[in-house]
């Protein structure tokens, strides 16, 4: 079995949401890499398919297990798939290290984006989901991808790393829509806008 072999046949379960205490706190290593995870990494595939996400971490559907999958492109538009366990991500420095600055957002914080810098570059080591160490190098969207799932599992979300100003707008931008999405999002899909909501958007 591969990590595409877990693609399929998951549950989609509720995402959770920003201020919840698991979303903010470092996770537990993965010590047991036995079924019972890689179901959990098969549920956590649906679930990110399901909010047409390139990344979930465990945080996300309530768990602080340190585990994480993703299903992102590369800088060369190769889309890589996988599941990482106890990440370290190692960034450049010096000379090597180049910022990327683009919008972000997060599956637990639905709706809203803000500018980010991040290195364009990242090194992800920690083991797979039959306890393999494996190494992944991501470039482009996957550098970032890899950089906020890690995150997630120390206990930092994106917003902990922008501006005051910017962060509100973050937060803001968020309450405009959250009526959009329901409290199981996305077991429930999110609601469409609709020609009022536009009216009373702008």
């Amino acid at each position: 079995m591969t990590s595409t072999d877990l693609t399929g046949g998951g549950r989609v379960r509720p995402i959770t949401r920003w201020g919840a205490p698991v979303m903010h706190a470092p996770t537990t290593p993965v010590t047991k890499f036995d079924d019972e995870l890689r179901e959990l990494a098969r549920d956590m595939f649906a679930t990110m398919a399901a909010a047409s996400g390139v990344g979930l971490a465990a945080t996300q559907v309530g768990l602080g297990l340190s585990i994480f999958v993703y299903d992102c492109p590369d800088e060369d538009e190769v889309n890589r798939v996988g599941v990482l366990c106890n990440p370290v991500v190692e960034l450049p420095t010096g000379k090597e290290r180049h910022l990327e600055t683009a919008d972000e957002g997060c599956l637990s914080l639905p709706g809203a984006y803000a500018e980010l810098a991040r290195p364009d570059h990242a090194i992800a080591r920690g083991q797979d989901e039959f306890g393999n160490d494996v190494e992944i190098v991501g470039t482009g969207l996957l550098a970032r991808c890899l950089q906020h799932e890690t995150d997630h599992l120390n206990g930092i979300v994106f917003g902990d790393r922008l501006r005051g100003k910017l962060r509100k707008g973050l937060y803001a931008a968020h309450e405009e829509l959250s009526e959009r999405y329901p409290a199981d999002w996305p077991v429930h899909p999110a609601r469409r806008p609709t020609p009022a909501d536009a009216e009373s958007d702008g």
